[in-house]
């Protein structure tokens, strides 16, 4: 290895020289390092740099004759002599400088200063013994000698760095494990190597020893300077992000405060605007937008109804709202922009709060802006706001169940709401349904206090094929003659779970009443087909308060057992068809009902366990024709057979809404499918697409891709027309087209025009079925 070193020791200077000539120039250039470190180390890389050049020049003129070489000789062996102590002068500097401006060292160890002593005598020897030959001499062919005193010179290189070192260790805290290590590695590699030195002859292997660990010194105080730059640049996004976090927090605080001050003007209103700018947020996060987009829409839904401050208390409590109300509430966007205009650094807060109220097909206010004219936010938070106004309840109404509102959506989209937002309400709607999201349901009752008859009654209990038992306690809440108290339950269908008794909300909210029943042998049958009584047990030695029913449904038959404390009653209920809902409401006369408790039992009755006393009733008794009739009296209760789609073809059939559907939605359904008998929820069975006739796509997690349009003709005769015309009956016909590895679809009924192509695998089969929902088809045909 020494060998090596002395065949190349030239060369090895001579890139050591130039690596310090590019550090320096580095150097100078930099402006990450303070002012006084970056004065020390370009110090020590300047005399390590002299020192390599000169001690390579002693090398290059040494033997060689003439004035040049004689001179050139004894000028750079004193140069190297001179500046070995020098650079462990500029290392002390260098040391110095960290201790006072890192460190804060006020008072340095004494050690430091016999450094620096020893450092200036080691100069100031090297001068001594450029005139008396105390280190080296020349004979009379230019050559160098080791003089007799060659070993002092080894005394700073040696001694100095060991005491630097217990310094640098003293104050380790202050170097990172990185600096610590090239420090260590700058100060013991040249005494190592000048042990060495002393043992041979012709290698300057300490000289290049201290260059290589300048080098290395500058690199790693310029890595740890940048890991310092770079830990002070996290902790400074670090504070921005805190900041930004305490400023939202204030922000969000307020902006609550805020709304909270403006539902105070109406009760109804209580955590509207949260739930809003939830829905809000949920849609823009559907749509795609990015996390910063979704906040400012979640604070402009907030805030988007804070003109509502400006209008009259009197307006806003109007549980019959005139004509000039309205007018007045016009102006709530107005105020509301005004309001939020000072707010410059969120201008989308006063565009949402402006435009919000505009409708996609022009006829909102305050502009009557019409599409994408209308700014997209505002457009958010108008679908996010029409939802949450729908299910919420008012003064002058209840609030409206999910699917009530899915209709609003799907009736106004392109309409009312822009469609792609709309269309995300539903899919939002959908899954709040599927996951029987209870949380905006009210809660059920668990007293009632009833003076004259069904003033108060419960929320509806559901009537379902799980075995229900509902109890309570009962006592009467007045006395006198003629006086009658007792409990009684209404059996009912509606949208919003509950009974109602006057026009305009039994038609809203679809009310209909099967029958009310008394804990004796008294009931009116309202809308069943037939009541029949199996059982009837009076109790002897009656007492108590407790009073029981347990009810179960299997498609349009009801079993009934009602117990009090003198009666047991059972009886089989005929509903009109299968295709209704059944709710049990509890109510009475003069009493008070405590302690309602609702329990689901786990026993599921299916047909058979419930007697059948009256036939099932069938809209499909009509001719046959290809495929066979069906009726379908809840969300794809029944399907036909599947149809393998390989060629084009075209399936005719007859369909008509049961007498119990009123939703847009209750139609036929075409499913694409594939399982390995060609059925419907059959062995390996997965969806492509499913089609609903009145214009809807429901995503499917499947292996197909739909491409899906859907197209409102100018012969649409409206929602209320189309329902009206399904329910008494049309005709329908559907196409489809296979090409390659796409399933065409196209249909065209009433004016709403549906095209799907669905791509599935080559090799794929994809069968073909109609179903539906509260709908009977009848005379299916292949053309």
């Amino acid at each position: 290895m020494i060998e090596l070193i002395r065949d190349h020791q030239l060369n090895i200077m001579l890139f050591l020289c130039g690596s310090c000539g590019i550090l320096i120039f580095l150097l100078l250039l930099t402006r990450s390092i303070s002012a006084r470190r970056k004065r020390d180390i370009l110090l020590m890389e300047v005399i390590a740099l002299f020192l390599l050049w000169f001690d390579r020049l002693a090398y290059l003129y040494a033997g060689s004759a003439g004035i040049t070489s004689y001179y050139m000789v004894r000028i750079s062996n004193f140069m190297v002599f001179f500046l070995t102590p020098a650079i462990v002068f500029g290392f002390y500097r260098y040391l110095c400088g960290i201790l006072i401006e890192e460190g804060k060292i006020k008072k340095l160890p004494k050690r430091l200063k016999i450094v620096a002593v020893i450092t200036v005598i080691g100069m100031m020897l090297a001068l001594i013994s450029a005139v008396t030959d105390l280190y080296y001499y020349f004979d009379e062919s230019n050559l160098y000698h080791r003089g007799n005193g060659f070993l002092i010179a080894y005394i700073t290189p040696v001694v100095t760095p060991v005491i630097l070192y217990t310094v640098v260790v003293q104050y380790k805290y202050l170097f990172s494990t990185q600096m610590f290590i090239t420090i260590t590695l700058y100060l013991f590699v040249p005494i190592m190597c000048g042990v060495l030195q002393i043992f041979t002859y012709g290698i300057s292997i300490v000289n290049m020893s201290m260059v290589a660990v300048s080098v290395s010194l500058y690199i790693s105080t310029y890595i740890d300077i940048n890991d310092t730059v770079e830990r002070m640049h996290e902790m400074e996004i670090e504070y921005m992000q805190n900041e930004h976090k305490r400023m939202q927090k204030i922000f969000d605080q307020t902006a609550t405060a805020f709304v909270s001050a403006v539902e105070k003007k109406d009760d109804y209103l209580k955590g509207s605007a949260v739930r809003v700018a939830e829905y809000a947020r949920m849609i823009a996060e559907m749509s795609g937008k990015s996390d910063e987009y979704c906040e400012k829409v979640y604070y402009a839904a907030l805030l988007h109804d804070v003109g509502l401050i400006g209008v009259p208390d009197s307006v806003i409590n109007n549980s019959s709202p005139t004509e000039e109300d309205n007018m007045l509430i016009k102006y709530k966007p107005l105020i509301g922009r005004e309001i939020l205009s000072s707010i410059t650094e969120y201008p989308y807060l006063g565009i949402a709060a402006y435009y919000s109220h505009e409708r996609y097909n022009g006829t909102g206010y305050p502009e009557g802006l019409k599409g994408t004219d209308i700014p997209e936010i505002a457009r958010i938070v108008a679908v996010a706001d029409a939802y949450v106004t729908m299910t919420t309840k008012k003064r002058y109404r209840g609030a409206r169940p999910d699917f009530v509102a899915r209709e609003a959506f799907v009736k106004g989209s392109g309409e009312e709401f822009d469609p792609a937002f709309a269309e995300l309400m539903v899919k939002i709607i959908d899954n709040n349904i599927k996951s029987n999201d209870n949380s905006l349901k009210p809660e059920m009752e668990t007293s009632l206090s009833c003076g004259e008859y069904r003033d108060n009654t419960s929320l509806g209990i559901s009537v379902e094929n799980d075995t229900k038992i509902i109890s309570f306690d009962c006592v009467p809440n007045k006395s006198g003659e003629n006086i009658f108290s007792a409990p009684s339950i209404i059996l009912f269908d509606s949208f919003d779970d509950r009974v109602h008794r006057d026009e305009k909300t039994i038609k809203e909210y679809h009310y209909f009443e099967y029958g009310e029943f008394w804990f004796d042998d008294h009931m009116i049958s309202t809308g069943t087909r037939r009541i029949e009584i199996t059982k009837m047990d009076k109790k002897e030695n009656a007492g108590g308060s407790r009073y029981n029913v347990t009810a179960a449904k299997y498609e349009d038959h009801i079993r009934l057992v009602m117990g009090s404390p003198e009666l047991t009653k059972e009886m089989i209920i005929a509903l009109p068809d299968g295709s209704r809902s059944a709710y049990i409401g509890i109510t009475g006369e003069h009493c008070d009902i405590t302690d309602i408790k609702v329990e689901t039992t786990g026993f599921i009755v299916s047909e058979g366990d419930i007697p059948r006393i009256a036939r099932t009733i069938s809209y499909t008794d009509h001719i046959e024709s290809d495929l066979k009739n069906i009726q379908i009296d809840r969300t794809r209760s029944v399907s036909t057979e599947g149809i393998e789609i390989d060629h084009k073809f075209r399936l005719s059939f007859h369909t008509m809404s049961l007498p119990g559907a009123n939703l847009i939605w209750h139609c036929p359904y075409i499913v694409l499918f594939y399982s390995d008998d060609g059925i419907v929820n059959g062995t390996n069975y997965f969806e492509y697409a499913l089609i609903k006739l009145n214009g809807e796509n429901e995503e499917i997690n499947s292996l197909g891709q739909n491409s899906f349009s859907v197209k409102k003709k100018e012969d649409f005769p409206g929602w209320d027309i189309w329902k009206e015309n399904n329910r008494k009956g049309l005709e329908c016909e559907v196409t489809f087209e296979r090409k390659d590895n796409k399933v065409i679809v196209r249909t065209n009924n009433l004016g709403i025009e549906i095209e799907c192509i669905t791509t599935v695998d080559h090799s794929d089969k994809i069968y073909a079925a109609l179903t539906g929902d509260q709908v009977a088809l009848t005379d299916i045909r292949f053309l």
